[in-house]
C-alpha cells in the first residue's frame, strides 16, 4: 500500500467519507464559477453583507464540525486535476457548513502586490478559519456573504 492511502485510512472516517463528494463537488464548484455569471452565483453564497462584517458565534460542536470540513476541502484540493484554489475551496466549504447547518461568512478581498492587483476569498464560520487561512490582515474586503440556513 502506497503511503498516500495508508495517510488516507489513517483519516478520521468523516473525512473518509466525504472525500470522494468533496472532491466532486470542487469540481462542480470550478465548473460554477466558468459557466455562471457572478450575479447569477452570488445569491446562492449568502446574504450580501452591505454594511460592516461579522462572523457568526457557533457552538462547540459546530466549531468542532467546521474544523473537519476545514481539514477535509482542504485535504482534497491538492488532489483534483484542476486548480482548486480559493475561490472552489469557499464555494465547497460555504456548501458543506451550510449543509451541516453552520453558519458562516464567505469573504472576497483584493490586495495589491508587487503593483498587481491579487483577489482571495476565504470562510470563516466562529473562530474557524475553514478556507483562505486568516487573511483580514492581507485583504481589504471588497463583499462578504453570510450563510446560516441550509442551501437552497
Amino acid at each position: 500500500m502506497t503511503s498516500a492511502w495508508i495517510k488516507f485510512l489513517r483519516q478520521s472516517l468523516f473525512i473518509q467519507c466525504w472525500a470522494i463528494p468533496t472532491w466532486l463537488l470542487l469540481g462542480l464548484s470550478k465548473l460554477a464559477i466558468f459557466r455562471l455569471s457572478f450575479r447569477k452565483l452570488a445569491p446562492r453564497l449568502g446574504i450580501l453583507q452591505a454594511k460592516g462584517y461579522w462572523i457568526p458565534l457557533i457552538s462547540e460542536k459546530q466549531r468542532l464540525r467546521a474544523k473537519q470540513i476545514s481539514k477535509l476541502v482542504q485535504g482534497i484540493a491538492p488532489y483534483t486535476p484542476w486548480e482548486s484554489n480559493c475561490f472552489p475551496q469557499a464555494i465547497t466549504a460555504r456548501f458543506l457548513l451550510g449543509l451541516y447547518g453552520i453558519p458562516g461568512a464567505l469573504y472576497f478581498g483584493l490586495c495589491r502586490d508587487a503593483g498587481q492587483i491579487k483577489a482571495h476569498a476565504w470562510v470563516c464560520s466562529g473562530s474557524v478559519r475553514v478556507t483562505g487561512g486568516y487573511s483580514f490582515n492581507q485583504f481589504t474586503v471588497v463583499g462578504a456573504y453570510l450563510f446560516t440556513l441550509k442551501m437552497s
